[in-house]
């Protein structure tokens, strides 16, 4: 059994490529990216997931579902409401069961199983925790929702902390402890540090098992010299003063990580990540393709059998 931490579009490439080489795998979604908007909960990480697996995500954007319409959209606002966030039609029916789902007295980790169950996808998607928790951007502007930060506001603000709200008050899954558990190896996706997994790292009693488990995790860098793949890493490691390399995401992890790999191009860097006693791999981290994720997906898993 294989287990993943993921969030944001960079994760579902090497979730897609482990879900090609092995029906017993878990991702352990982050849920600090989750939103109310317009009445309903909007779970973007959780969604992408789904709809990666279920081959109807939109790859040019990395999140909603491919060929979408955006009637609804248009239609608010046209009666003025904000429409910084683009829900399209088909997603919408996503949010609107989910809601009605809360309001009926599921949970997330219920919610997210059935929706898992109707796209017949065989990778078991378990949230994080069943609490709120929402990552806030603290910027030169006032706190910001990270969505508000990224999407509303396209990055640009000046970053000066972050913070998991309700991150304390939390309770881990224990579906995720029990996967941990399970796991012959954990893998970190090439994920940001700060808001993709940093989240799910705040929950009480998760870091804590991954510390337990360490042997058997390994992370894959998001990170090509001081280039994030993609989305504000950099931006954010940067507000909370850590060193803007992958050398500075191994020091994140080093208290779990026992492996990490990083692109061939960051070879130089090998020797300062050992120092954080992390064994080193080199190869091509990039996911451009289909056949990129289940390179990199079967090189994991290669080396994971020396664990």
């Amino acid at each position: 059994m294989i287990t993943i931490l993921a969030g944001g579009t960079g994760s579902v490439k090497l979730i897609r490529g482990l879900a090609s080489q092995t029906r017993e795998l878990t991702v352990i979604s982050n849920i600090g990216d989750n939103i109310w908007l317009h009445g309903l909960y909007v779970c973007p990480d959780i969604d992408t997931v789904i709809y990666g697996l279920a081959d109807i995500l939109d790859k040019s954007q990395g999140w909603g579902i491919r060929n979408d319409s955006f009637g609804f959209i248009r239609q608010m606002e046209m009666l003025g409401e904000q429409t910084w966030f683009r829900l399209g039609d088909r997603d919408l029916a996503t949010h609107l069961l989910r809601t009605n789902m809360l309001k009926n007295g599921k949970n997330l980790s219920e919610i997210t199983e059935w929706m898992r169950n109707k796209y017949a996808i065989s990778t078991k998607i378990i949230p994080a925790t069943d609490n709120p928790v929402e990552t806030k951007i603290i910027t030169d502007i006032g706190e910001l929702h990270i969505q508000e930060f990224w999407v509303k506001f396209r990055g640009n603000p000046e970053v000066t902390d972050i913070v998991y709200a309700g991150a304390e008050r939390s309770r881990v899954n224990p579906e995720a402890i029990h996967a941990l558990k399970r796991s012959k190896v954990i893998i970190i996706a090439p994920a940001n540090p700060v808001t993709s997994i940093g989240p799910i790292l705040a929950i009480k009693g998760l870091r804590k098992e991954l510390i337990i488990e360490r042997k058997k995790i390994i992370a894959v860098s998001p990170l090509i010299g001081e280039r994030a793949i993609s989305g504000p890493a950099i931006k954010y490691m940067k507000a909370l003063k850590m060193q803007n390399s992958p050398v500075g995401v191994a020091e994140y992890y080093s208290d779990f990580v026992s492996t990490f790999v990083i692109s061939r191009t960051d070879s130089n860097l090998s020797a300062k990540i050992n120092r954080f006693n992390i064994k080193v791999y080199e190869t091509d981290i990039m996911m451009d393709d289909s056949k990129d994720e289940i390179r990199l997906a079967s090189y994991l898993l290669k080396q994971s059998k020396s664990f």
